[in-house]
């Protein structure tokens, strides 16, 4: 590694993420093959290197959020399929056209703008709001669904290729939750099923996100979209899962600084902290919130230092935090702290971090700024 790289740095394991893709595979029936979801830069992870170890894995289903996206995804996979999974604006049906891209369609009056704009043909997939509320064709029943979406197949410059559904509850597995989702799937299913008996008959029909894939797998799913798993966190932490991940991004930084304070001594902004006694060892770390390390983890969180977890003392800044690194011994400027990720025997997870100001482990990650190099290993 560079030098001027050791300030704060993003380690992501390669390694780590083939072995969540091996593993998440061997979840998958016959009928359903894997779509990585990629969108926001890999979750964080870096689009580019992210890309390249998919495909060695096999893996040739995309999923990302916009065209920009989709068009970045392209580069790196020529003969890939992606999936927009939201909104494109009509006025670049041709760009989707250019690129092959799959568009999700959200609406008849969506997809009317869609066939106006389109030169030749748009490929989609029609999006079905089985419960989420946020998008996709909602109606009391799989009839009247069917009824929309044969509209739309009907089109002449869309070429309607599948439908999808996205679950509310599938990452909390208890009975009502559970409930929920057998609808969900129920409603889907159901609504492709009416459009095969008209003689309509999509290649696709997928409704399979992490979670589900974990806790409600259905073969009739013919994609699984793939998202948080395949990056090493849990859909819902800490609800365990029934396979093994490893976390792919670690997070690092170093000890610019180690003081000793003593009783009555403050750190940082507010003065949030003041020493309880004398001969408390205080390090200053060269990462803060501008590098993603949320500021709400202020007197929260630990980081590991010399394998011994050493909690954060003080108002996180900009660029630096504090930490009380009493308990680890030796501890001297220059030394690799662990915000995210293994040392010794200790570990911190997104997850974890996430669960200490109420958020979830798909915000850490996809936070960790751009200032943040990513440095790839496998």
């Amino acid at each position: 590694m560079k030098p001027y790289l050791k300030r704060a740095w993003a380690e992501i394991s390669l390694g780590a993420l083939e072995s969540n893709i091996r593993n998440i595979s061997g979840l998958l029936s016959d009928n359903t093959e894997l779509m990585a979801v990629i969108k926001a830069d890999a979750y964080g992870h870096g689009e580019d290197d992210i890309l390249k170890k998919l495909r060695q894995c096999g893996v040739k289903y995309f999923a990302v959020s916009n065209l920009d996206e989709a068009i970045s995804v392209r580069k790196h996979c020529p003969d890939g399929e992606i999936l927009i999974l939201g909104y494109t604006p009509p006025e670049y049906a041709h760009e989707l056209e250019e690129h092959n891209i799959i568009q999700g369609v959200l609406s008849y009056d969506y997809a009317l703008e869609l066939n106006e704009q389109a030169l030749r043909k748009v490929r989609c997939h029609i999006k079905i709001d089985t419960g989420m509320g946020r998008i996709g064709l909602k109606f009391n029943s799989p009839c009247e669904c069917a009824d929309e979406a044969e509209k739309i197949i009907a089109l002449e410059k869309l070429e309607a290729e599948g439908l999808y559904t996205h679950y509310a509850v599938a990452d909390t597995p208890d009975e009502d939750c559970n409930s929920y989702t057998e609808k969900q799937t129920d409603f889907i299913i159901k609504t492709y099923d009416e459009l095969k008996s008209r003689g309509i008959s999509l290649k696709h029909l997928h409704f399979l996100n992490s979670a589900a894939l974990c806790h409600h797998n259905n073969s009739r799913s013919t994609l699984a979209r793939a998202g948080i798993i395949m990056y090493g966190l849990f859909p819902n932490y800490p609800v365990p899962l029934p396979i093994e991940l490893k976390p792919v991004m670690s997070l690092k930084a170093v000890v610019s600084q180690v003081k000793e304070i003593h009783k009555g001594d403050s750190l940082s902004y507010g003065r949030t902290y003041c020493a309880p006694c004398d001969g408390i060892k205080a390090a200053t770390v060269t990462v803060g919130y501008a590098d993603g390390y949320s500021r709400l983890l202020s007197g929260k969180a630990q980081v590991i230092v010399r394998g011994k977890r050493c909690p954060v003392i003080g108002r996180i800044c900009m660029d630096q935090l504090m930490l009380d690194v009493t308990g680890a011994d030796g501890v001297q400027e220059g030394d690799i702290v662990t915000l995210i990720g293994r040392d010794g025997n200790e570990e911190i997870t997104a997850d974890e971090l996430a669960s200490l100001y109420g958020t979830i482990g798909y915000e850490i990650v996809c936070g960790i700024s751009k200032r943040v190099p990513r440095i790839y290993v496998d």
